[in-house]
């Protein structure tokens, strides 16, 4: 389609304001007596509208929507308190002007980033992708998680990528991991215990009786949500209560 046309008579005086966001091109020309100026279409970033949601229910099982949770909140406590982002099941949209290009990851780990709430993520505005990605996957996801999403993490060069099936429907082994090396995905093979090495986070992850679960590497501690912290704190308070008592008792029957 041909641009639009304004005709500005000769001798007139006018200005443009052109926000750096638009994007435009234009061509003057000298004609007789006016100047012509094609002015092609353009758009700014402003009026482009980013979805929130990718209108597909989330159509899973309980136990793994439970795991889709629980890893998030497993890895926003852990790194509560720092400069990093952790989300899941959020619009990532890794293109600039095209809204149709986005992915949704279950549990994603963004470090250096500000960790307050948003609405969608954008790559270009953050200035980063995630360090790793996690997928609670399973039979009705398989072909998106174990093709699709692993072709375009790699693509979008995200360090590492972790898949996760909690009831073992059809990944063999259910956890497997993928590293980016230089331009391609390499599995992450498992040590002698079973556990993969999640460098990104400084991570083991193993399956203990089916069940994900994360350790430290430097101190070796089991990674929990919040609220099962909480919950263990107690406990070990109430013991240590306990164990003062029967030292009191002890010490009065002596």
């Amino acid at each position: 389609m041909p641009p639009s046309r304004l005709t500005i008579p000769s001798g007139t005086d006018y200005c443009w304001y052109v926000p750096r966001s638009i994007i435009y091109s234009s061509r003057l020309k000298e004609n007789t007596g006016a100047v012509d100026v094609d002015v092609m279409r353009f758009q700014t970033s402003l009026e482009i509208e980013y979805p929130e949601t990718d209108g597909r229910p989330m159509g899973e099982t309980d136990l793994h929507r439970e795991w889709m949770q629980r890893i998030i909140d497993v890895l926003k406590h852990r790194y509560r308190g720092q400069r990093v982002y952790v989300s899941g099941n959020l619009l990532m949209h890794y293109e600039e002007g095209d809204p149709s290009h986005f992915v949704v990851p279950d549990a994603m780990v963004v470090k250096g980033c500000d960790p307050g709430r948003r609405r969608i993520f954008k790559v270009w505005e953050e200035g980063r992708v995630p360090s790793a990605v996690f997928e609670t996957t399973s039979r009705s996801t398989k072909r998106e998680d174990s093709s699709y999403k692993t072709q375009l993490y790699e693509q979008l060069r995200i360090p590492e990528y972790v898949l996760y099936d909690p009831t073992a429907d059809y990944l063999r082994p259910p956890l497997q991991g993928w590293r980016l090396s230089v331009d391609h995905y390499e599995p992450i093979e498992p040590d002698a215990a079973g556990r993969i090495h999640c460098q990104e986070l400084g991570l083991w992850l193993r399956l203990e009786d089916g069940d994900l679960v994360m350790y430290d590497c430097q101190t070796g501690e089991l990674l929990l949500t919040e609220a099962e912290s909480e919950r263990a704190a107690r406990e070990a308070a109430e013991a240590e209560i306990q164990r003062l008592r029967a030292k009191l008792r002890e010490q009065g029957t002596s």
